[in-house]
């Protein structure tokens, strides 16, 4: 009996690091607002070969994240990034009154110059890891 129980609290832990959030903070930007990224994510797309990541906005002071999607404090989006174009694609994004939708179709979707200081962070941030993140 004692190795039953041992043995079904070991999965409940296995099942729950399975599930965690690895949150990277990448940018800091204006009035205490920063951008972390989801290590646990993160991920190559087998088909495009784009990085796929999901972001997320914290903002202590407005007790927001960062958190994933159908968290009270979750705000953030989930992107497709080409790292060698510098350009990206929305797949998705949520908020406490929106949960994660993704469009079934990015891949169709027309890619956006990445341009902006976050979006140039987030590149510098993940795209070295392209070679050693999971492909899906």
């Amino acid at each position: 009996m004692r190795r039953a129980i041992a043995l079904a609290t070991a999965l409940t832990l296995i099942a729950g690091a399975a599930s965690a959030e690895t949150w990277t903070k990448y940018v800091d930007v204006p009035n205490g607002t920063a951008w972390s990224y989801d290590g646990d994510y993160t991920y190559k797309d087998k088909e495009t070969g784009r990085l796929v990541v999901m972001q997320a906005i914290s903002k202590p002071s407005a007790n927001l994240g960062p958190s994933a999607p159908g968290k009270p404090d979750g705000v953030g989006s989930v992107v497709a990034l080409d790292c060698a174009k510098k350009n990206m694609i929305l797949l998705g994004s949520y908020k406490p009154s929106a949960p994660l939708a993704i469009n079934d179709a990015w891949r169709k979707e027309t890619p956006k110059k990445a341009e902006g200081a976050d979006n140039a962070a987030l590149m510098a941030a993940v795209c070295p890891h392209i070679d050693h993140v999971p492909v899906k």
